[in-house]
Parts: structure tokens; C-alpha cells; sequence
């Protein structure tokens, strides 16, 4: 899909299936997952030849198959110290647990020089996970964006990547398509609504819908016996200095919001 300049995404079927029973830790509403038309498993063609002195020949039947196309939800986020990445992950878990909807890791490039880094104490990236180009994001049916804060808004490397989509922007081939945030800040008070806030105006350029989570985790956000990341937003992680890591909290609510769009990508795409 997306080869074209149209402004919503294409239609793909995928197969009939029963609403996912998730695990929400704790969410009271889990998202709805439409049941869509069945795709005919089988072509049968039959050929019989009846006289009245000889038996009839033996049916032939030809069975025929197409490969299902699964929807595709990217995942693209920066991590600096890996706390994005832990809820990347946990987010693409959340998105391949509904059925005909898969969730793709992708990066963006890093802007910073190794030496720079090395005296940042960063650690090395992933190499399982490859750097995407803008002109592979149109070919995705749906989008996770992942970042650090900065002041509030979203972390250079993630701006540059989003500068790239020029061509995208002029061809509108981002139109239509759903988006969410999740984001990592160092403290409680650095970001975590407004990082996703200020991002916005992104998607509202490529004519892009954004989807918040809201409140449909449920009773999960409104715990306050823990510190816990994420807002209406999106999830979310609170860094410190570094050294803590997503709490069970955080990364639950990451691989709820993965099935949450997953399932607003399967509905945007009934056809």
C-alpha cells in the first residue's frame, strides 16, 4: 500500500477471528476487535461424466490457496540508554498478539558522533534492529513513534528523522494513517504529556490521525501506590538518571497500547 498519492490507507482482509482475550494487567475495557468476513479457503471445481451403462468417473477437485497479507505496524522510535527500546519491544509484543496485525522494530538514525557517545556513556545499538529511511514508512498501515524528551519535546534524532519526510509531505502519502507516542523522560515533572503533546504537529502536517490511548488500560491508570510512567498520551518511562529501568507498570501499559492500535489499525482497514 502507500505506493500511491491517496489519502487513506489501503483496504486488506484478514482473517475472520474472535475478539483477542489480552492481558491488560488490570484493564477493566479491553479495545474491541472487529470480526471481519471470512476469506473462502477453497476453489473446488468438479468434473463428472455419467453414461447410463458406466459409473461415474471420480470427482476432481482442485484446491487453491493465496497468502494472507498481515497489516503492518511500525515501530520506530530513538533510545539513547535503552529505556524507549524496553517499551518498543513490549510494544510489538502487544501488536503481534492480534491476529493479522504485525508489529516491525524499526530506528532512526543516530545524529551523534561515536565520541561523542563514548563520553555520553551510551551504549551500543542493536544491530537486530535496522535504521528505516522515510520512504519505507509508506508502506506501513500504522505507526508507533517512541522517544526521549528534551526539554519537553521530542529528541533531536527523532525531529531529524521526521525533517526527512519532505517528499512524503508533498506526495501526501502519509494521509490517513493512524499514530501514537510513547516517550521516556528523567523525571516526573519533564515531559511525559508534553513530549507527546508538542509531537503532534507532526502527524497534523501528513494529514495523519493520532490515536491517545485514553484511559482504556483501566485500573492500571489509576494506581498511585508506584511511580509509574504514561498518560492519556501514551506510555511512558521514567529514566531518572539513567540507571532505572521500565517498571512491569510501564511496560504493561506499552504492550497495551501495541493491541490497542493494532486493533484501531484492523478497524480503519474493514473493508
Amino acid at each position: 500500500m502507500g505506493k500511491g498519492g491517496g489519502c487513506v490507507p489501503s483496504k486488506k482482509k484478514v482473517p475472520s477471528a474472535a475478539t483477542q482475550h489480552d492481558d491488560h494487567r488490570g484493564s477493566s475495557n479491553p479495545p474491541p476487535i472487529p470480526v471481519e468476513d471470512e476469506l473462502p479457503e477453497t476453489n473446488a471445481t468438479a468434473e463428472t461424466t455419467t453414461t447410463s451403462t458406466a459409473t461415474p468417473a471420480p470427482t476432481t477437485i482442485t484446491t487453491t490457496s493465496r497468502p494472507i497479507e498481515k497489516l503492518k505496524i511500525f515501530v520506530v522510535f530513538y533510545s539513547m540508554y535503552g529505556h524507549v527500546e524496553g517499551l518498543a519491544r513490549r510494544m510489538k509484543k502487544g501488536v503481534d498478539g492480534v491476529e493479522g496485525v504485525e508489529g516491525v522494530l524499526y530506528r532512526v538514525p543516530e545524529t551523534l558522533t561515536s565520541d561523542v557517545l563514548d563520553q555520553m556513556k551510551a551504549p551500543p545499538k542493536d544491530d537486530g534492529i535496522p535504521e528505516i529511511t522515510a520512504a519505507e514508512l509508506a508502506t506501513a498501515d500504522g505507526f508507533l513513534f517512541g522517544f526521549p524528551t528534551r526539554y519537553g519535546c521530542m529528541a533531536a534524532q527523532m525531529k531529524a528523522f521526521f525533517d526527512s519526510t519532505g517528499q512524503l509531505w508533498r506526495e501526501q502519502r502519509l494521509a490517513g494513517k493512524p499514530a501514537g507516542f510513547f516517550v521516556s523522560t528523567g523525571t516526573q515533572g519533564g515531559g511525559q504529556e508534553t513530549t507527546a503533546w508538542t509531537a503532534i504537529t507532526q502527524l497534523a502536517h501528513h494529514g495523519m490521525l493520532f490515536v491517545p490511548i485514553g484511559y482504556t488500560f483501566g485500573a492500571g491508570m489509576f494506581k498511585m501506590d508506584s511511580i509509574r510512567g504514561g498518560s492519556p498520551y501514551g506510555a511512558g518511562v521514567f529514566a531518572g538518571d539513567g540507571s532505572r529501568q521500565p517498571t512491569e507498570t510501564e511496560l504493561a501499559l506499552a504492550e497495551h497500547q501495541g493491541k490497542y492500535m493494532a486493533a484501531v489499525v484492523k478497524r480503519l482497514n474493514v473493508a
